[in-house]
């Protein structure tokens, strides 16, 4: 149990990333799920709350268990938030943009019976790693 604790505290940071980024996917697909399956929303205008919505549980759960900062005083609050949001924005854009040039390029292979799996699953690794770096280095940057 040492060992594991261990390690866990030797990579807490990218463990938690992966742990709330999981549990920011169930957010996502819930209030989809409700906005579109429940209240007969349509899909887009679903699919964009779900998006404020997960986004916005990853920016508390970051802050607090990924990054650990702890402050909610108004300027900084403001600036991580506007930074955390602006970055997953870009991320979007890179995910919209990145699925259908990499299926130019040749991933676009159906895997499961699901055209471009391939590329879908290559675009989120990369969206998952620069969001990563975006929040690191960006939005939650601790101060020397």
């Amino acid at each position: 149990m040492k060992k594991l604790k261990a390690l866990y505290e030797a990579h807490r940071e990218i463990i938690n990333y992966l742990l709330f980024g999981g549990a920011t996917t169930v957010v996502s697909w819930a209030t989809y799920a409700l906005f579109v399956g429940v209240l007969g929303m349509g899909v887009t205008p679903g699919n964009i709350l779900s998006w404020i919505c997960a986004v916005t549980f990853a920016f508390v759960t970051n802050k607090l268990w990924v990054f650990q900062s702890k402050s909610w005083a108004w300027p900084q609050w403001l600036k991580e938030a506007g930074a955390f949001y602006a970055g997953r924005l870009f991320s979007g854009l890179v995910e919209l943009g990145g699925l259908p040039l990499l299926m130019r390029l040749g991933l676009d292979q159906t895997l499961f019976g699901v055209e471009g799996l391939v590329a879908k699953v290559v675009i989120s690794i990369v969206v998952i790693v620069l969001n990563y770096f975006l929040s690191k280095f960006i939005a939650f940057r601790k101060k020397n």
